[in-house]
């Protein structure tokens, strides 16, 4: 594959990998398969959210980060470390820093509906605001959603990868995968907080994939491999979908989890807010995260030392700072 330094993120459309025709389902896997080697990111149409769906959950995001600071944090419950609920202003921090990102945000996460799986009793029940009595049906209705259309984008992976189809379906059934909507808070008075602090610090995510909503707002950037970190931009009707750490882990680096960073806006707009929601696609926590072997070459070594996808995420909530040692 031809190795571009894209001044954009690829747009694609997931309706072609579902479409039934094999020529556009192909085509997608491809381009997929090209532009997660590549930049790690691509935008999506057609993923199967509603514009009543994301105006619904908006609505009610909005309306939860509105109330009082006491009242969200009755939400909030430390000793979960940040799995479920609210997760209050600067309490999170990227890997390798200690100053808090200026975000605040809450988890809403997997509701296993199948009694016979055991993994029901690995994830803390769900935390709900009383103050929001719709936000309950809205964050699963877009969970489900997302999860779904999830689901499709790691089977183009797996056809990318040379590997079945459905090679990801049963270790992402029932995973830990969480929603996580955000409210990159206003600053009033921008002398105030720290010179380092940032909306979100450069990092990775740690799961398999994510697909954000609400990337359409200025301040969301990728790094190129040459430094240079571009803007990424979504249309009204897409979702970005990238690479997590876990996927790089499993694919020996073949598929990239880039860095990316929310920078600050302009100080004149500081005192604004920003929201967007990320699903986060986890794997079940037995998942192996072991190289594939296809990804292991003369040209492309063994990198990383076989671990859990559980194993894994312990470690990075940890530095992180959500989790204690």
């Amino acid at each position: 594959m031809e190795e571009k330094l894209l001044e954009e993120i690829p747009s694609l459309d997931l309706a072609d990998f579902r479409s039934g025709d094999p020529e556009r389902k192909a085509r997608f896997v491809q381009q997929l398969g090209e532009a997660y080697q590549n930049i790690g990111f691509v935008a999506l149409k057609n993923h199967g959210l509603t514009e009543e769906q994301t105006t619904a959950l908006y609505s009610d995001v909005k309306s939860f980060f509105a109330l009082p600071d006491d009242a969200k944090q009755r939400y909030e419950n430390p000793a979960l470390a940040g799995q479920r609920g609210y997760i209050s202003k600067g309490k999170e921090h990227a890997k390798g820093r200690n100053t808090g990102d200026l975000k605040e945000f809450f988890h809403v996460g997997q509701e296993v509906d199948d009694e016979t799986d055991p993994i029901r009793h690995e994830y803390p029940d769900n935390i709900w605001p009383e103050e929001v009595t719709s936000f309950r049906q809205s964050t699963l209705t877009t969970y489900k959603t997302l999860e779904a259309a999830g689901k499709d984008v790691l089977r183009a992976i797996a056809l990318y990868l040379k590997l079945p189809e459905n090679y990801f379906d049963d270790k992402v059934r029932n995973g830990n995968s969480i929603l996580r909507p955000i409210h990159y808070f206003p600053i009033e008075n921008p002398e105030a907080v720290p010179a380092d602090a940032v909306r979100a610090a450069e990092h990775g995510d740690i799961n398999l994939i994510t697909l954000l909503m609400g990337a359409s707002a200025d301040g969301l950037q990728v790094k190129r491999r040459d430094d240079k970190w571009i803007p990424i931009t979504a249309l009204p009707d897409q979702i970005v979908v990238n690479v997590g750490d876990m996927l790089q882990r499993l694919t020996n680096g073949v598929l990239r989890s880039t860095i990316h960073r929310v920078v600050n806006p302009a100080r004149e707009k500081m005192n604004s807010s920003r929201f967007s929601v990320p699903f986060f696609m986890h794997p079940r926590s037995e998942m192996s995260l072991a190289a594939l072997q296809s990804c292991i070459t003369t040209d492309n070594p063994k990198k990383e030392a076989d671990i859990t996808a559980g194993e894994f995420l312990n470690e990075r909530l940890i530095e992180l700072g959500l989790k204690k040692k």
